[in-house]
């Protein structure tokens, strides 16, 4: 769809004297074309605190009664007494009571009337004074709302997308749970922008997939796009569980006693099979991207391995399509919330980004950079679109080395076979470390070093023709840079930060809400070696993304995985390599069997995307010694964490 028009504070008008008249109303500042800002000028200690209810219009937890959602609400009073009416800010949530929110797992508080006092996170305390208002929203199913968690659904969104239509004029809304008294939002007019990690952020993309009218712009950190990707990569499981699991850990106990019927759907469409069944169909939100009307800024880890890159690249290329305006940042942490890898310049973008897409304010964030990508710790470049413009996907095929067991990698044609065994007891840090050995659990193949950098920018796939040993086998295909670095340690349980113990304030404090937070700084390891991207598939999907079937041993197949976008420069003197291997450690379940698998390289291939296509590719590798550099042990990230798929633990 075109790109939808901006609105600003003023526009050129039609004849000189009223231009003239404007020029003469607007501030000095303004008029000199400084940057505008919202200001802290609404009193936050005497803002209103308040709760509804609005109706979601489904029944999910099968009552009777259409379910009511609780939304707790924070607003500036003054506008509200001049007659003016505010934007909204809103984190629809799962975690509000169960888990918490951010790096110190915050949840809400009330007072004896049942209002909040303390909303989790920094928006309330910085974004009210500055004439917002905003809203939290419990799930269905979660802290006080009526209904079921359905785990990305119809039930999980309409609880936030009902919100935003009763803020909108379109729906109804309670002073109590279960009263009739009506609650009217006469204090908004109705601009909406949707915020949140994890879940919540998946919220904001689902919300914004329907299209809803007043819903302006989202800001997913670290969310889904599609809730198969989440548990499954072409039909490998990445959990030992299922969607039933996590409803019921967020569930309120008033959902548990009532959503019986809801968990057993969540069982009986996600089969471990890995099969897409219409449950993950209604979850895809990349399907329904051309409804979405809302600007999107994204941010996301790329060494993220809970909401794996995998739900970046379908996502940000579906809205490029629609011609949604976009923005990303990409770091290089875990799954880790920007306010703790870069405070101080978060707050001020996302300060200038609501300020422009809900207020309407020309400050120039929508000339800038389209991209800030993290290339070593706590060091920023930017890309003024992203993927960058000249990028272009090289083939690069895979052929038998001198060594036996050690292959390379580039533009000729692939030749002959490689052969491993799938061991579950092994990730692909172990792959990695050993690329220049033979060992009887991966196939490896490495460039030869590079003599100027190379950068990706985007999505790989890897297309592997393997025959197997077993009716069963998971395969997984890792892009490495080979050689030494610093980069954040993702794997340490914090994921890429340390959490210290000084704090910083970031808006107005009150008794029962601080807005003073600890501060975090970059957890750094050495590194020989940088996983660059993953991805994983299980070989009985060979021939449908649909349905797996089982295998017949001594038959070759051919499928390609998809790998996790990503944005990264292979320095020179540094080696480029790939690895195809059986089951990544922590990242996806074993096979019933350890088969092993023969692969024949000629007929299979990465295509990978430089900037700078097949052209740059060539130029990198030009007049290079073919001898790898001498390898250097170093203290680094020895393996991926296993991941906890709940939440966060607040974070």
């Amino acid at each position: 769809m075109p790109t939808r028009m901006r609105l600003t504070t003023w526009r050129p008008l039609a004849t000189a004297a009223v231009a003239a008249l404007m020029a003469a109303l607007v501030t000095p500042t303004v008029a000199h074309g400084t940057p505008q800002e919202s200001r802290p000028v609404h009193s936050y200690e005497n803002a209103v605190r308040e709760a509804v209810w609005v109706d979601t219009r489904l029944d999910g937890d099968g009552d009777g009664n259409t379910d009511r959602v609780a939304v707790d609400i924070v607003r500036p009073r003054e506008p509200a007494q001049q007659g003016r009416k505010v934007p909204v800010i809103m984190d629809a949530s799962p975690y509000y009571s169960c888990c918490g929110r951010g790096n110190e797992s915050q949840k809400k508080t009330y007072d004896a009337d049942g209002d909040v006092v303390q909303m989790p996170l920094f928006y309330d305390n910085y974004f009210v004074p500055r004439g917002y208002a905003f809203v939290g929203v419990d799930l269905a199913g979660t802290n006080r709302s009526d209904g079921c968690v359905d785990v990305g659904g119809r039930s999980d969104i309409q609880s936030a997308k009902a919100v935003v239509d009763w803020l909108n004029g379109r729906g109804k809304a309670y002073t109590t749970r279960t009263g009739t008294t009506r609650a009217k939002a006469g204090w908004t007019n109705g601009k909406t922008g949707m915020i949140g990690k994890s879940w919540d952020g998946t919220i904001a993309n689902g919300v914004a997939a329907t299209g809803v009218e007043g819903l302006e712009t989202i800001v997913p950190i670290s969310a889904i796009s599609t809730w198969y990707d989440y548990y499954f990569s072409k039909g490998a499981p990445l959990y030992g569980t299922g969607p039933d699991w996590l409803s019921n850990r967020v569930n309120s106990p008033d959902a548990r006693a009532k959503c019986a019927a809801v968990q057993q759907k969540l069982v009986d469409g996600a089969p471990r099979t890995g099969d897409r069944t219409p449950l993950w169909a209604e979850r895809d939100y990349n399907k329904a991207a051309s409804k979405v009307k809302a600007s999107v800024f994204l941010i996301h880890g790329m060494q993220d391995l809970n909401v794996r890159m995998q739900h970046v690249g379908p996502w940000w290329d579906a809205l490029a399509k629609n011609g949604v305006e976009r923005k990303i940042w990409l770091s290089q942490t875990g799954h880790v919330d920007p306010f703790d890898f870069r405070r101080a310049q978060w707050v001020d973008t996302l300060h200038r980004w609501f300020d422009h897409e809900l207020l309407g304010y020309d400050n120039g964030i929508d000339r800038e950079p389209m991209a800030d990508i993290e290339r070593h710790p706590d060091q920023w470049v930017t890309s003024t679109v992203w993927p960058p413009r000249g990028t272009d996907t090289t083939t690069l095929r895979p052929a038998e080395g001198a060594q036996e067991g050690v292959g390379t990698l580039g533009l000729h044609k692939g030749t002959g076979t490689e052969t491993f065994t799938d061991n579950p007891e092994l990730s692909e840090t172990d792959w990695a470390a050993h690329i220049d050995t033979p060992t009887p659990e991966k196939a490896g193949f490495a460039s030869v070093p590079l003599t100027r950098d190379l950068r990706l920018s985007g999505s790989s796939k890897v297309t592997v023709t393997a025959t197997p040993s077993t009716s069963t086998a998971h395969l997984s295909a890792v892009l490495v840079d080979l050689g030494p670095d610093t980069i954040r340690d993702y794997a340490d349980a914090y994921e890429g930060i340390t959490t210290l113990t000084d704090r910083t304030c970031w808006g107005v404090s009150t008794t029962g809400d601080s807005a003073c937070f600890k501060e975090t700084q970059a957890k750094n390891a050495d590194v020989d070696h940088t996983i660059v991207s993953r991805g994983w598939a299980d070989l009985g999907n060979h021939a449908s993304d649909l349905t797996g079937a089982p295998l017949t041993p001594g038959k070759p197949y051919t499928i390609t995985l998809d790998l996790g976008a990503t944005d990264h420069v292979v320095p020179a003197g540094h080696r480029l390599a790939l690895i195809v291997a059986g089951t990544d450690k922590d990242l996806i379940d074993p096979p019933s069997t350890k088969p092993t698998l023969k692969l024949d390289l000629s007929r299979t291939s990465a295509r990978v995307p430089f900037v700078g296509g097949t052209a740059a590719f060539a130029r990198a590798i030009a007049g290079s010694a073919a001898a790898a550099p001498e390898a250097t042990p170093l203290d680094g990230v020895q393996a991926p964490r296993t991941v906890q798929r709940v939440p966060e633990g607040g974070r």
